[in-house]
C-alpha cells in the first residue's frame, strides 16, 4: 500500500510565520490556493489509482484536498489523529517570539522530549500520527494491498511519520524538511516501509499497482538489484529533497 502525505498548502499563519496549531479558520492564503490547485496536475499520473483521500480536521488541509476530491471520485476521510500538533500556550505565537524560549532548544535538539506547555509532547503526535497512517494503510490497502491513497497532513505530524518509516528516532526529525504542499511517500510491506519521496514540490514518484507476479514472496515489491529500474511503473519528473 503507498500513501501519498501531503501537506497542506501555505496559509496565511504560515505567510505571518506564526504557530497556528489547531486554532480553527486558518485558510490557505493566495498562494496555498494556487498550491492546492497545482496537486490535481502533479498527481496526474495516479490520480486514477488513487482510492481515497484521508484529511486532517483543519480547514487549510480541507482547502488543499477540495480541488483533487473534485477531480476524482473518492472518499473523503477525515482523521482526527491527523490533526495539528498540540501546541498549547505556543499556539498562535510569532515564531520570532519563541526562539529565545529555552523549550525551542529541546524541539530542535531533542524533540522527543518536548512537552509544549498546555499541549502535547511531539513523542506522543508520532505515536497518533503512525498509528493512524498504519490503520489507514491496512484497511485501504485493497485484496492485494497495493492501493495508493492520500493523506493530507501538517509539517511535523508528516516528519514524524516519515522518520518512522526510515527507522529513525524522532530525535532526528528536524533534519527532514516538509515544505507546504510538499508530498512524501511511502510504500507500507509485510517487512518493512519504503520511503519513494520526501518533500516533493513537483511531480512525484508514486508506485503503482502491479501485477502479483511482481511481487516477491513475502507480499511486497521485490527490489531490484542495485536499487529501482526507474521502469515506466514510477512516474517521472520527481524532485526529490
Amino acid at each position: 500500500m503507498t500513501v501519498i502525505l501531503l501537506r497542506h498548502g501555505r496559509s496565511v499563519a504560515n505567510a505571518r510565520s506564526q504557530l497556528a496549531g489547531r486554532t480553527p479558520g486558518i485558510e490557505l492564503d493566495e498562494t496555498g490556493r494556487a498550491q492546492a490547485d497545482a496537486v490535481v496536475d502533479r498527481l496526474a499520473a495516479c490520480r486514477e489509482h488513487i482510492v481515497a483521500v484521508a484529511r486532517s480536521p483543519l480547514q487549510r488541509c480541507a482547502e488543499t484536498v477540495a480541488p483533487l476530491l473534485a477531480s476524482i471520485d473518492v472518499p473523503e476521510i477525515v482523521v482526527d489523529d491527523l490533526i495539528e500538533v498540540d501546541y498549547g500556550d505556543w499556539t498562535n505565537q510569532p515564531i520570532k517570539d519563541l526562539l529565545a524560549q529555552p523549550l525551542w532548544k529541546t524541539v530542535q535538539r531533542h524533540p522527543s522530549a518536548a512537552v509544549f506547555p498546555g499541549g502535547e509532547g511531539l513523542a506522543d503526535v508520532q505515536t497518533r500520527a503512525v498509528a493512524a497512517i498504519r490503520r489507514l494503510d491496512r484497511e485501504l490497502g485493497g485484496p492485494n494491498g497495493d492501493q495508493v491513497w492520500v493523506a493530507c497532513s501538517h509539517g511535523d505530524v508528516i516528519k514524524s511519520v516519515i522518520a518512522d518509516a526510515m527507522g529513525t528516532h524522532l530525535d532526528s526529525f528536524q533534519r527532514i524538511i516538509v515544505e507546504p504542499a510538499s508530498m512524501s511517500v511511502i510504500s507500507y510491506h509485510p517487512s518493512r516501509p519504503s520511503v519513494h519521496t520526501v518533500n516533493s514540490t513537483a511531480v512525484v514518484a508514486v508506485p503503482l499497482p502491479k501485477p502479483p507476479a511482481a511481487a516477491d514472496h513475502d507480499g511486497h515489491h521485490a527490489d531490484a538489484i542495485g536499487g529501482s529500474t526507474g521502469r515506466s511503473e514510477i512516474m517521472t519528473g520527481a524532485t526529490e529533497v
